[in-house]
């Protein structure tokens, strides 16, 4: 269920307590990949899974900024701090939690927020009921390329899932 496209009253009939939020970034990606990558790989990679489930799966909208001002250089490239994308995310998380989706996957596209997550998870999974996991995608392929910034890996998931862009 894309909780997005949902209704309130859609959401409050699911039958789940599992929640996807995809967490990527807004940042160059040489000059032929979009501003988005990050956040639109973790976005695919989400609602592939939810689709792949027996079971409702909620996924949020994603989460599009993070830690990315290494990037700053680049015209379009948006961060936010690391305090701000961990209370951000956190909270999100939170508002999810308190409507009775205690476990979540943080489903990642970006390498700068791998620590941020891990954090956030952390303290989740230990002061609230739930059970909160970091997932960066990247790191679960296996394969003749490696991740690098924009290289082949990124490149060719993102041409294959939206060849428009």
């Amino acid at each position: 269920m894309d909780l997005h496209a949902s209704t309130w009253t859609d959401a409050n009939a699911a039958e789940t307590d599992l929640a996807l939020i995809p967490v990527g970034s807004t940042e160059q990606h040489g000059p032929h990949g979009p501003l988005g990558t990050d956040y639109l790989a973790a976005e695919t990679i989400a609602r592939e899974t939810a689709d792949r489930f027996d079971a409702e799966v909620v996924v949020t909208p994603p989460v599009p900024v993070g830690v990315s001002e290494e990037h700053r250089q680049f015209t379009g490239t948006l961060w936010v701090s690391p305090d701000t994308f961990r209370s951000y995310v956190r909270e999100v998380a939170e508002s999810l939690i308190y409507h009775g989706w205690n476990r979540i996957v943080l489903v990642n596209g970006h390498g700068g927020n791998i620590r941020a997550l891990g954090e956030v998870a952390n303290r989740l999974s230990r002061a609230e009921e739930a059970l909160v996991v970091p997932y960066t995608w990247f790191e679960a392929v296996e394969g003749p390329f490696e991740m690098g910034h924009a290289g082949p890996l990124e490149t060719s998931f993102l041409l294959h899932n939206r060849p428009e862009l």
